[in-house]
């Protein structure tokens, strides 16, 4: 069975960031293809939305991991600005 997105995350193998991509914590062939598919989602569905509403691709992705990175659940990674991993309370 494929490793999902969320247990991913309450394993600690991946983390939201705010740049609105996952980021792989965990360098194992199954995270690194998860986090690939996952990623490769995200960038589609941002550009569609850019370019429905005439912006930069970049401004929604970082709005949706501003909004990922706050919706993290507690025990889940994510990413500070500081470029350093934080496990959410």
């Amino acid at each position: 069975m494929a490793l999902t997105l969320q247990q991913a995350r309450e394993q600690g193998k991946v983390g939201e960031t705010f740049s609105g991509y996952i980021a792989a914590r965990s360098n194992d062939r199954e995270t690194t293809a998860l986090v690939a598919k996952i990623n490769q989602a995200r960038a589609e569905s941002y550009r569609q939305l850019a370019a429905q509403n005439n912006v930069p691709q970049d401004d929604v992705a970082r709005l949706a991991g501003s909004k990922l990175v706050e919706r993290a659940k507690p025990g889940e990674y994510v990413r500070g600005v500081n470029g350093l991993w934080v496990q959410k309370h």
